[in-house]
């Protein structure tokens, strides 16, 4: 099995598309956590963890970084550090942290969500500038506002650097916060040639994933200032999110951020090849910037689940987003040869 690059992973097993948490931690992954030194993180005391929190917020130029067992924690606690309960966020309307975070803003933090139109990475400043309310009488008053970088359900966009930086003026203009859920953001770095910590200086707080791209089993990050990051670690505690010798999961998002952030350049090609067997037969929603291609089968005779059923059927698996949307994602547990196999699968389901 081919540690980094693939090349046999997939075997003659399914070529699985659905999503790039599927991935399996890789051997050199293996002997990292094997060896990890350990300690109990609850009294501050892994040496893996600290050295994985330091590492993270250096990138991102920010002081401090919490581990957290996953990414809806992760942006859960960032939210709760910068929309007191019962104030406002505002971000898009196919925002992971409204959609797939099951209520977990208002559930756990009382925060109030309002959102613009879903546009994927295609954010109008102007539009999001024009929805802000102030501390008024009865007002629910806006205190944050939160974007997803890469966009998940806008099929892996890459937010302009221009856009983020006119966010945050917006932001500063009018006393608010800006957050990232930044599960994908290595792919915008990767795509765009951003540097992170570009990134990383223009939000208050970031949530940043190890487990989809980059091939760790679990684990996500909340980045920010030493005072925030001290408040979120009490949060993690009062959400469960407390653990002890958890170096072995830091080392393994340790070893990806040294071998895997570079190669997703790999992955973000075998997506344009995918991107284009399926572009003659009019299903392709949108341009495919990075691993994610997005289908919508709104003018095919197939549905969603008809097309994921005929793919399954041929050991090639699909993500159902909706009645008439699906979503194919490469990782590094794909490799070229099945890629081809998913292409001449789907090219024939397509056309049939």
């Amino acid at each position: 099995m081919a540690d980094v690059t693939g090349g046999t992973r997939n075997g003659d097993g399914p070529v699985d598309l659905r999503s790039d948490t599927v991935t399996r931690p890789t051997a050199g992954m293996r002997e990292a956590m094997a060896g990890a030194e350990v300690g109990d993180d609850v009294y501050g005391e892994d040496p893996t963890v600290t050295a994985l929190e330091a590492e993270v917020a250096a990138l991102f130029g920010h002081e401090a970084a919490l581990f957290a067992p996953t990414g809806s924690m992760a942006n859960q606690i960032a939210l709760q550090l910068v929309v007191p309960a019962g104030d406002e966020l505002l971000c898009d309307a196919d925002a992971h942290i409204v959609t797939y975070e099951i209520g977990a803003a208002a559930a756990y933090g009382g925060i109030s969500s309002r959102t613009w139109p879903a546009v994927g990475a295609e954010i109008d400043p102007d539009v999001v500038a024009g929805m802000i309310r102030p501390d008024g009488y009865f007002a629910v008053p806006t205190r944050a506002i939160a974007v997803e970088q890469t966009h998940n359900r806008g099929g892996g966009g890459v937010i302009p650097l221009a856009t983020l930086r006119e966010l945050r003026r917006v932001a500063d203009d009018n006393g608010l916060a800006l957050h990232c859920d930044g599960a994908r953001i290595w792919h915008a770095h990767v795509a765009d040639g951003v540097p992170l910590d570009t990134y990383g200086r223009l939000f208050d707080t970031l949530s940043v994933c190890l487990s989809k791209g980059l091939g760790a089993p679990v684990g996500s990050l909340v980045v920010g200032s030493a005072e925030k990051i001290a408040r979120a670690r009490f949060l993690r505690k009062r959400m469960g999110g407390g653990m002890r010798q958890v170096g072995v999961l830091a080392a393994a998002g340790r070893y990806a951020l040294a071998h895997h952030v570079e190669r997703l350049a790999a992955d973000h090609a075998k997506a344009a090849r995918l991107a284009e067997a399926v572009a003659p037969f009019g299903v392709l929603a949108g341009a495919v910037r990075t691993n994610i291609v997005p289908l919508d089968l709104t003018k095919h005779p197939l549905d969603a689940k008809a097309l994921a059923a005929a793919a399954r059927a041929e050991g090639v698996l699909v993500s159902v987003l909706g009645p008439r949307t699906a979503r194919l994602v490469t990782h590094l547990d794909v490799d070229e040869a099945a890629i081809d196999r998913a292409a001449e699968t789907l090219t024939r389901i397509l056309r049939a």
